[in-house]
């Protein structure tokens, strides 16, 4: 696990959203977005991209604990509450895999576990080994 933690503090768009991986296993990961000034939109909300990018290193981390790349082939993700304040958690779960394919679900909470967002991602698994197999 540490090796890939220590791979994803690489992901310099994440870190400069504030966004930190802290739990990860193949086919799993959670997530965390404290929530600040910059992440809000002129409603005073977080904006929907700082939830997308929260739940998308979720994803990113879940599908490649395997020990082989995988890339996104498809994302959509539902926006379902307006939070502005408190800390953000993205837990992904792996629902299916196979050689070439893997899909995931996100589930973006806040610290009272409700549901801000949720989050259906499709990786193509390749043939290469991930950086930190």
């Amino acid at each position: 696990m540490e090796k890939i933690l220590a791979y994803f503090k690489n992901d310099a768009f994440a870190a400069h959203n504030n966004i930190r991986l802290v739990e990860v296993a193949p086919g799993t990961a959670t997530a965390t977005m404290e929530i600040t000034a910059n992440h809000l939109n002129s409603l005073g909300t977080v904006q929907g991209g700082a939830i997308f990018t929260l739940a998308d290193l979720a994803f990113a981390a879940a599908s490649n604990a395997h020990g082989t790349v995988a890339v996104a082939l498809n994302v959509s993700i539902n926006f379902l509450k307006a939070v502005g304040v408190g800390t953000l958690y993205a837990n992904a779960t792996e629902n299916s895999i196979n050689p070439k394919v893997a899909t995931y679900t996100v589930r973006v909470t806040n610290e009272k576990d409700e549901l801000i967002a949720t989050f259906e991602g499709l990786a193509y698994r390749k043939k290469d080994k991930a950086p930190f197999a």
